[in-house]
């Protein structure tokens, strides 16, 4: 049994660990919820009964064994190094530490050995990195990938409730013939496409984009893996989408895609197109596993090729969900 903290309790993903928690079965001793001071001596209605929101304190590291963050990159910096200090183990939702070369980057079905490395952190990767990592991994172990190109479709969930709350709001606002009020995004959201997520870097990239290269080529241990990005905020609440094209080293066929898949754990196929059956986030939505179909040889790289769509639930897969999964490997 483990006692668990989770910091940012209150948040769209804080929730969602608080929920995989008990979907997962996780063997909690005590669970501690942490949020900012004008929750704190709050109720939660939790699935572990009613829980008071604390706020941040020593204590609570002192007396924790596993601490959950979602909380945003500055808090996680704040609180490393007292998580340390008590030598309770930091799972951190953010940016944060991604990057560091001591801290393991991690998908538990991808490279769970790697956690054990840990220094006291242990990285959750970025949402569309760990979606599209899903379904890249089986074919990359199976095939070998030479060159990797994504285009995202990401939800608003993706930039936590406020994203999602603009969305709906704009929407009437578009419906009643209202001039939409922006405060998250930079453009209405609303019956738009915004290819735009994070800020812009000197090479023209998103920083966005960029971290599914840096973090697919942490995560598979592979630093000259090529691979580009381009990162666009869609009109939908919840689940992120990709359309992913691969040129492969070996040579292969839908239908030996289509068997490495299926055996892939994290992902379920969807690929009947005879009867309109393919990925799409509203299914994709709640789901654990990454949704993949839409396959076929890519009309450029032929037989050593391979175009898919997969849609994957942002607040899951790309992030809640894998934190938990992550903190089973230390039971």
């Amino acid at each position: 049994m483990k006692n668990v903290a989770v910091i940012g309790a209150t948040g769209a993903v804080g929730r969602e660990i608080i929920d995989c928690l008990k979907k997962l079965e996780f063997p909690v001793n005590s669970l501690r919820l942490v949020a900012s001071e004008r929750s704190a001596g709050t109720s939660l209605e939790t699935p572990f009964g009613d829980i008071t929101i604390e706020p941040v304190s020593e204590k609570v590291f002192k007396e924790s064994d596993i601490a959950i963050f979602s909380a945003g990159g500055e808090v996680s910096k704040q609180l490393a190094p007292i998580s340390r200090e008590h030598r309770c183990l930091m799972i951190d939702n953010s940016s944060a530490f991604r990057y560091q070369d001591e801290v393991p980057l991690v998908i538990p079905e991808i490279n769970a050995n790697s956690a054990y490395e840990h220094r006291g952190i242990v990285a959750n990767p970025n949402c569309t990195t760990a979606i599209a990592a899903m379904a890249l991994w089986s074919l990359h172990t199976a095939f070998g990938l030479k060159k990797v190109i994504i285009s995202t479709y990401q939800a608003t969930s993706g930039a936590g409730q406020k994203g999602m709350d603009e969305l709906l709001r704009q929407t009437k606002q578009y419906l009643d013939g209202e001039d939409e009020t922006i405060e998250h995004f930079t453009h209405p959201i609303a019956f738009n496409i915004i290819p735009h997520i994070d800020s812009f870097q000197e090479n023209g990239y998103t920083r966005e984009e960029m971290k599914v290269v840096w973090e697919t080529r942490k995560i598979f241990d592979e630093p000259d893996l090529a691979i580009s990005c381009t990162a666009v905020r869609i009109p939908t609440l919840r689940a992120h989408s990709e359309s992913i094209v691969v040129e492969t080293e070996r040579p292969l066929t839908p239908e030996s895609a289509q068997q490495i898949l299926q055996q892939a754990p994290g992902v379920e196929l969807v690929d009947d197109v005879l009867h309109n059956k393919y990925p799409m986030p509203r299914n994709a939505s709640g789901k654990f596993n990454v949704e993949v179909g839409r396959i076929r040889n890519n009309l450029i790289f032929g037989d050593h090729g391979l175009e898919f769509f997969v849609s994957g639930d942002q607040l899951l897969k790309g992030a809640a969900l894998n934190a938990v999964q992550i903190a089973q490997l230390f039971v």
